[in-house]
């Protein structure tokens, strides 16, 4: 380029930072306003007396495409979960471990009453199948149809994904009816073949403040605490051949040679016009808990899945997997509970009764699910610390979700998309779509400048 164009980046979530850093590294001035104190969006982490509590359930997916391109997992010293899960409900506790990784644990997983020998079968047959998959094609080609009818279609048996896959994947999907596209469950299924679950020892907020110092290490400019409140194409169209954009912020305007739009799906789809940025939502509350002295949930690093509907989808050890998240001689579990407030036992409106009592309920039914669970122990004494309500967690995904999404170049003018929305629900969408958007940006700047 002649000369270096100012883009503005509206949101500092991972496809906002993302973006960021490749229109800095490829010569744009840039400038990132995020309207919290803190870059992150959906993926930041609260420390407090010694806890860190993630923004919700979150994982970092090593195997994801986009992961292992734009961040540098050695610095994040990953603490990683125990492949596998540890399924509870009223016959008690079994563990469903990963055998093809874990060769000890094959008599235990046969004799697992979730998963029958054809089970185990199947399993093997798809993590062998989908591992030899290229992860850019999963997305666009072979049927698609809900989780539910693909793994229907393939003879599982109903308690195997009843107790199974409706809480896992309701963990990955917030979605237990397993009524999300099957291409998620293929490309998710392919990336725990290919890969490890992990969090990041200073939690996951760790990958935003990574992606951030590499945005500042290329000389992008980030400011927290200022809110876009519009964006006005002035001139041109989507090549940004013709006059800025403006954009009205709560501390003032600015105008650049372009914008990219990447908050959450319902400010993108006011900030734009674009009516086919989705906001249909899922949300989840989570809720996170000091265990009493004494009380071990023996997960071995495991996730601890639900196999009923009743109380929380899952509960996480995150001291047992991560112990830099909780304080010596401390043992910090979380519960995540699907679909914002549907949990609630209490008939009352949400309204009508503060937070505090709904925490009471939430953490009361926790105490009762995990007594039935663990019969042998007691937990009077655990201690609710944090609650995190993420009413917008992901955008909802049935079959054929991905014709319906919008183009990075769909808004009026310079004006470009970013976000998780663009691809699919995950932490791999959210930066592939960083890419794709500076990419755009790029490649329409050099044209306008006759490059």
């Amino acid at each position: 380029m002649a000369s270096s164009p100012h883009v503005l980046v509206a949101g500092g979530g991972l496809a906002g930072l993302v973006a960021a850093r490749h229109l800095a590294a490829g010569g744009v001035d840039v400038t990132l306003l995020e309207r919290h104190d803190t870059v992150g969006g959906r993926v930041r982490t609260v420390e407090r007396d010694g806890y860190r509590f993630d923004r919700g359930f979150q994982v970092l997916f090593t195997a994801y495409p986009a992961v292992q391109r734009e961040l540098d997992l050695e610095a994040l010293d990953l603490r990683r979960f125990a492949p596998g899960a540890t399924i509870a409900g009223p016959d008690g506790r079994t563990v469903l471990a990963d055998p093809l990784r874990e060769p000890s644990t094959i008599p235990a997983t046969l004799s697992n009453p979730v998963v029958s020998v054809g089970d185990a079968l199947r399993i093997a047959r798809l993590w062998w199948n989908l591992r030899r998959t290229d992860p850019e094609t999963v997305l666009e080609e072979g049927i698609d149809e809900t989780i539910r009818a693909y793994l229907d279609k393939r003879g599982f048996s109903d308690r195997f994904i009843d107790e199974f896959v409706a809480p896992f994947y309701g963990g990955i999907t917030l979605d237990r009816s397993l009524s999300t596209s099957s291409r998620v469950f293929e490309y998710t299924f392919r990336t725990l073949a290919a890969g490890e679950i992990a969090v990041p020892a200073a939690g996951m907020g760790a990958i935003t403040a990574q992606l951030a110092d590499r945005v500042r290490q290329v000389g992008g400019t980030i400011e927290t605490g200022v809110r876009a409140e519009s964006v006005t194409a002035t001139g041109g169209d989507s090549s940004g051949s013709d006059g800025p954009v403006r954009v009205e912020t709560d501390t003032g305007t600015v105008e650049a040679d372009a914008v990219v739009v990447a908050t959450d799906p319902p400010t993108a789809r006011d900030l734009t016009g674009v009516d086919a940025i989705p906001t249909e939502a899922r949300g989840c509350v989570t809720q996170y808990y000091a265990l009493p002295p004494g009380v071990d949930l023996e997960t071995d690093r495991r996730l601890l899945l639900n196999a009923t509907e009743t109380g929380p989808n899952h509960v996480v050890p995150h001291s047992a997997v991560a112990p830099t998240y909780a304080p010596d001689g401390t043992t910090l579990i979380s519960a995540t509970y699907l679909g914002g407030e549907s949990y609630r036992p209490s008939r009352r409106s949400g309204a009508s009764r503060g937070a505090a009592e709904r925490d009471g309920e939430l953490s009361e039914l926790t105490r009762r699910t995990l007594g039935s669970w663990y019969p042998d122990h007691r937990f009077d004494g655990l201690e609710a610390i944090h609650t995190e309500r993420v009413p917008f967690a992901q955008f909802v995904q049935p079959p054929g979700f991905r014709e319906r999404l919008p183009d990075v170049r769909d808004p009026a003018g310079p004006v470009y998309l970013a976000g998780d929305y663009m691809q699919w629900s995950s932490i791999q969408g959210a930066m592939e779509s960083g890419r794709q958007a500076a990419k755009a940006v790029i490649d329409d700047l050099s044209r306008s400048r006759g490059r």
